[in-house]
């Protein structure tokens, strides 16, 4: 009897090493899961909020460039009307235009309302609007005529004295937000919440319509201001266990709105409890195999074989899993250590994919990484290249416009690199993006002709704004400064005798006005030959025929790519002349 007392006491002490691993792996395992759900719960929280945001500077955009049209500042409603149920359609996620006059009352609207129907001097980004000159955003209230749960943006329309003449406002579809977000791919089983500065549901992922518009419960609410900008875990809206990330909107463009995404623990840590659970399956068939086996060892010839097995047992307590105690045969020793060695191979195995699994969770959080830093790169350099065009314009003459071009440009252009996540684009891509503004809807005023060509990070922002910049000059002064102007833009791939390639490209203007030689070499001359020159090492040809301004580029396409210091992007823009 104490014979088998000390065989069973003897499996026990074997199986603690292999438990101690396991829980460790397990611990190991699991922090690294928590860290990564944390982390995606926060960027997604983010992008939704940068996706919010966007969203709204291209209402307020769209209202300033309606608040600034003739046929909305003359506030005739026939006309008013007309023009603005033209344009609602082609505005995603608007399903109302209206225009009200100082004192509130509505004159057109997208529904047809006769003028003075209604008024709307009483909501407050009304008086907002008003108050400010500016851009204004309401709470989530139901439409006077829609009925439906909106948010209204509003923009003041500027009066001959300076001051607000009334307002053009749009009341934007919720369930349209809800929808986008909704495509965008959040995460399995993500919970998305958006609510206003005093939190009104605005979007809720799942079940929308059962929560848009109403307040969150108060300590629910509490929580997500108290955690705002962290991961925290909180109970959900449906009593459920969430790692929720609290990010917010910028307050330029969304003022205070606050953006929910809860991940479920369960779904996050689910192919981590079935590691689990088949690891302690098989320490348990392991165990059960090595107590069968122990039980039918017998009592004569057992201290060697013991031995062994105790050797090989404190060489598993110590980690060193690749042991076997090498007994074999048919005796019953035999199958008692053949028993233990297949656990120890069943461990082993196991302890190898618990820290597979956690190599793979190092490598990923090592590449977020360095995707941060290369971001972090993309950014100051970006934020350079729009401090020293604004130092250049200040010395220039043309400072507003020419700006906020450029800069628009600049912006345009990352939009393309971010689509295919800073891979590059397209050369063709590049050139319509710029010509987009300017086509007459029958693709009669440019001609594009050249082979399909990619391009890498450096050379679209800098062929981009050299294509910006021709645009933006014949649009001012040259071939599309009328209606029967025309432009050409030509390139191809010449390879060299040491097989370097090089792009040449010919922009060509006709049927514009007459062209005269410049008397001086202006900014926007400056940033193209300097930024070819000095960023992708090429040259540029400029000429003034009368007949319409030419340009021709070359440029070497095999230079490596590189990130550029904040000394070294600002130098090669332009100097201003004295």
């Amino acid at each position: 009897m104490s014979l088998t007392k000390r065989i069973v006491g003897l499996v026990g002490l074997a199986l603690l090493p292999a438990l101690a691993i396991q829980g460790y792996n397990e611990y190991a395992l699991r922090s690294a899961r928590g860290e990564a759900v944390r982390g995606e719960a926060m960027r997604t929280a983010r992008g939704v909020a940068v996706d919010l945001d966007q969203f709204s500077r291209g209402a307020r955009q769209i209202l300033g460039i309606l608040s600034e049209l003739p046929e909305i500042q003359k506030k005739d409603p026939q006309v008013c009307t007309a023009y603005l149920r033209s344009v609602v359609d082609k505005v995603p996620g608007s399903f109302f235009f209206g225009v009200a006059d100082a004192e509130g009352r509505i004159l057109c609207n997208t529904l047809g309302s006769s003028p003075g129907a209604y008024a709307i001097a009483d909501r407050s980004y009304f008086k907002e609007a008003m108050r400010t000159g500016g851009f204004a955003i309401g709470e989530v209230v139901s439409g006077r005529v829609t009925k439906r749960p909106t948010i209204q943006f509003a923009l003041a329309i500027p009066g001959a004295d300076g001051r607000p003449d009334g307002i053009v406002l749009t009341s934007i579809d919720l369930s349209y937000l809800a929808m986008r977000q909704a495509s965008a791919g959040l995460p399995p089983d993500a919970a998305l919440t958006v609510a206003d500065r005093d939190g009104t549901v605005l979007i809720r992922l799942p079940d929308h319509d059962e929560w848009v518009g109403k307040p969150l419960p108060a300590p629910f609410w509490a929580a997500l201001s108290r955690h705002r900008g962290g991961v925290a875990d909180l109970t959900g809206l449906q009593d459920n266990p969430r790692i929720t990330a609290i990010a917010g909107t910028s307050p330029e463009d969304l003022g205070s709105f606050t953006v929910a995404v809860g991940l479920s623990p369960n779904t996050a840590f689910a192919d981590i409890d079935a590691a689990t659970r088949r690891g302690l399956v098989l320490i348990g068939i392991g165990a059960a195999l090595a107590l069968v086996a122990a039980l039918m060892g017998g009592r004569a010839f057992i201290r060697r074989p013991v031995r062994r097995l105790l050797r090989s047992a404190a060489a598993w307590r110590a980690g060193e899993l690749d042991v076997r105690s090498g007994i074999g045969g048919p005796g019953e020793f035999g199958e008692l250590g053949e028993a233990f060695d297949a656990m120890a191979v069943a461990l082993q195995k196991h302890e190898g994919e618990l820290r597979a699994e956690i190599a793979r969770s190092r490598l990923l959080q090592e590449r977020q990484t360095l995707l941060l830093h290369e971001l972090n790169h993309r950014v100051r350099n970006t934020l350079t290249t729009v401090q020293s065009l604004a130092r250049q314009a200040r010395r220039d003459d043309d400072r507003g416009d020419r700006l906020e071009g450029r800069i628009l440009a600049l912006s345009k252009t990352h939009d393309l690199l971010s689509r295919d996540d800073w891979g590059g684009a397209k050369l063709r891509l590049v050139i319509e993006n710029e010509f987009a503004p300017f086509q007459d809807g029958k693709g009669r005023r440019f001609r594009l002709d050249g082979p399909d060509l990619d391009l890498r990070p450096r050379y679209v922002l800098a062929l981009g704004m050299t294509i910006h910049e021709l645009t933006t000059n014949a649009a001012k002064y040259g071939a599309l400064a009328t209606e029967e102007g025309r432009v050409d833009v030509t390139w191809r791939v010449v390879v060299g005798p040491d097989d370097a390639r090089r792009l040449v490209l010919e922009w060509r203007e006709s049927g514009g006005p007459p062209v005269a030689v410049p008397t001086r070499r202006g900014f926007g001359t400056r940033l193209i030959t300097g930024g070819i020159a000095r960023e992708l090492g090429g040259s540029v040809e400029l000429s003034f025929p009368p007949e319409g301004a030419r340009c021709a580029l070359d440029v070497p396409l095999d230079e490596p790519d590189r990130f550029l210091s904040s000394r070294d992007l600002a130098g090669q823009l332009p100097q201003p002349v004295a």
